[in-house]
């Protein structure tokens, strides 16, 4: 799929570069809000920094992962997409 994630890095404690399949990239960013619930141990840098790409989808140990499609559709409008 067009929204299959190619590449991941950190940018910073509470942000990543990614880019997709079909060449659009961006930054996903974090708002403090978002880290709560399944999300809270990614406020540790070091659990945050764990991040990976399995099968396409940006993915954390414990199964933690963000919907690609949503991703690709605001990074695509807009280079970025904030969660929190």
């Amino acid at each position: 799929m067009e929204w299959d994630v190619t590449e991941v890095s950190v940018k910073a404690d509470n942000a990543l570069y990614v880019r997709f399949k079909d060449g659009v990239q961006g930054t996903v960013e974090f708002a403090n809000s978002f880290f709560y619930g399944v999300f809270e141990k990614l406020k540790d840098p070091q659990e945050f920094r764990q991040v990976r790409i399995v099968d396409g989808v940006v993915t954390w140990p414990g199964e933690l992962d963000l919907a690609p499609d949503a991703m690709h559709d605001e990074i695509q409008k807009t280079g970025k997409w904030v969660l929190g």
